[in-house]
């Protein structure tokens, strides 16, 4: 048995998004003590991460390296309708997450003290991304 809730994050374009509130109160809401909490991107251009969220620098520094990492623009991709960020955004999504697994623990989100949990936009234009949170015991 568990609960789904779907959160709509609206981006401002490439980078990374904090969304640990919307989580947990997700958690808060499915009311499990002690169970797992799912977390899952419904697109291929975005990710999820968890990542510090104590210093925005650790996510500046992320989101330029892997913009070095996968650049715009590379001559090897084919996939180019839809402008010269997605394929990078695909390449993106594929060498990090669509998908998290967070322990709950009394109640709570198992997390870190400085974690957090983010939804990775990849493409340059404005987005509104759904991820789905699934809460079990």
């Amino acid at each position: 048995m568990g609960q789904t809730t779907t959160i709509e994050v609206e981006s401002h374009g490439a980078g990374l998004h904090e969304i640990t509130a919307e989580v947990a109160r997700a958690v808060d809401g499915a009311r499990v003590r002690d169970g797992l909490c799912t977390v899952f991107v419904q697109h291929t251009s975005a990710s999820l991460i968890i990542q510090e969220n104590a210093d925005p620098s650790a996510a500046r520094d992320l989101e330029r390296w892997l913009d070095r990492l996968v650049p715009e623009g590379d001559a090897l991709y084919t996939h180019t309708a839809e402008g010269p960020d997605d394929m990078p955004a695909h390449i993106k999504s594929a060498l990090t997450a669509t998908s998290l697994s967070i322990p709950i623990a009394r109640g709570r989100l198992g997390l870190g003290t400085w974690q957090g949990i983010y939804l990775w936009e990849h493409r340059s234009a404005r987005s509104l991304r759904r991820v789905l949170v699934h809460v079990g015991d």
